[in-house]
């Protein structure tokens, strides 16, 4: 494939699938979907943009670490297990609170912070190896 049509179709294709991704998160809390689609579309619009800046590239416009995404996951998933003890509760029983907002009463509980979670632990491990194996040298 010519690099130029990569780079221009790379274009669409990223904010698509990032677009795309996001749906699929949200739409993971009642139908088949959540973190780890959302994480596994996120990481493959991303290394899109790897293949075509290249490691280092990729690296200077993502401009953050994958791995501190992937240890951020970690700690978002542990932080939602969590809630349930202090409540009263076993680990990673849901919790659900309510906000009131101008649009009416948001509830949000702690199963959509574990996706979150788990969503950023996919998005951090795929990036890690996509970006190891670009610096890897050609023979």
């Amino acid at each position: 494939m010519n690099p130029l049509v990569f780079q221009s179709a790379a274009r669409f294709i990223t904010p698509i699938l990032l677009l795309y991704a996001v749906f699929a998160f949200v739409r993971g809390h009642n139908e088949p979907g959540g973190g780890f689609i959302g994480g596994l579309v996120a990481g493959t619009a991303l290394s899109v943009v790897v293949l075509v800046k290249g490691a280092a590239g990729g690296r200077r416009m993502l401009r953050f670490d994958p791995r501190t995404v992937l240890a951020g996951g970690l700690v978002l998933s542990l932080i939602a297990g969590i809630i349930g003890p202090l409540l009263g509760n076993s680990f990673l029983t849901g919790a659900w609170f309510s906000v009131s907002t101008p649009l009416g009463v948001l509830k949000l509980g702690t199963p959509l912070l574990f996706d979150l979670g788990v969503l950023l632990i996919v998005v951090g491990m795929v990036l890690t190896v996509i970006l190891v194996l670009a610096e890897e040298p050609t023979e």
